[in-house]
Protein backbone atom coordinates (compact mmCIF):
# COMPACT_ATOMS: atom_id res chain seq x y z
CA UNK A 1 0.00 0.00 0.00
CA UNK A 2 1.50 3.42 -0.67
CA UNK A 3 0.77 6.10 1.49
CA UNK A 4 0.36 9.29 -0.97
CA UNK A 5 -0.65 12.12 1.42
CA UNK A 6 -1.80 12.92 4.94
CA UNK A 7 -5.43 11.77 5.09
CA UNK A 8 -4.02 8.16 4.53
CA UNK A 9 -1.79 8.78 7.92
CA UNK A 10 -4.47 10.33 9.51
CA UNK A 11 -7.04 7.34 8.32
CA UNK A 12 -4.65 4.72 9.19
CA UNK A 13 -4.17 6.36 12.86
CA UNK A 14 -7.64 6.48 13.23
CA UNK A 15 -8.22 2.79 12.38
CA UNK A 16 -5.32 1.10 14.54
CA UNK A 17 -6.63 3.79 17.35
CA UNK A 18 -10.10 1.92 17.01
CA UNK A 19 -8.34 -1.50 16.79
CA UNK A 20 -6.26 -0.52 20.12
CA UNK A 21 -9.63 0.21 21.79
CA UNK A 22 -11.84 -2.55 20.59
CA UNK A 23 -8.88 -5.29 21.53
CA UNK A 24 -6.65 -4.16 23.97
CA UNK A 25 -8.97 -1.97 25.69
CA UNK A 26 -11.76 -5.60 25.74
CA UNK A 27 -8.30 -7.48 27.65
CA UNK A 28 -8.28 -5.01 29.92
CA UNK A 29 -12.04 -4.55 30.93
CA UNK A 30 -11.58 -8.74 30.86
CA UNK A 31 -8.74 -9.04 33.29
CA UNK A 32 -10.90 -6.11 35.68
CA UNK A 33 -8.47 -3.46 35.51
CA UNK A 34 -10.98 -1.05 34.80
CA UNK A 35 -9.53 1.83 37.56
CA UNK A 36 -6.53 1.97 34.46
CA UNK A 37 -8.96 3.51 32.15
CA UNK A 38 -8.72 1.14 29.13
CA UNK A 39 -10.30 2.71 26.07
CA UNK A 40 -7.70 5.59 26.72
CA UNK A 41 -4.75 2.98 27.13
CA UNK A 42 -6.24 1.01 24.08
CA UNK A 43 -6.36 3.88 22.10
CA UNK A 44 -2.75 4.77 23.13
CA UNK A 45 -1.23 1.43 22.42
CA UNK A 46 -2.95 1.51 19.22
CA UNK A 47 -1.88 4.72 18.09
CA UNK A 48 1.71 4.45 18.98
CA UNK A 49 1.17 0.60 17.34
CA UNK A 50 -0.08 2.05 13.83
CA UNK A 51 2.73 5.04 13.93
CA UNK A 52 5.45 2.64 14.09
CA UNK A 53 3.77 0.45 11.39
CA UNK A 54 3.82 3.08 9.08
CA UNK A 55 7.21 3.96 9.76
CA UNK A 56 8.70 0.69 9.55
CA UNK A 57 7.30 -1.17 6.47
CA UNK A 58 8.50 1.33 3.80
CA UNK A 59 12.10 0.54 4.95
CA UNK A 60 11.10 -3.51 4.68
CA UNK A 61 10.47 -3.09 1.16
Amino acid sequence: MVIGNDFEIGFLLVIFALLGIILIGALLDALHLQRLHPRLIGATIGVLVGFALIEVVPMLT
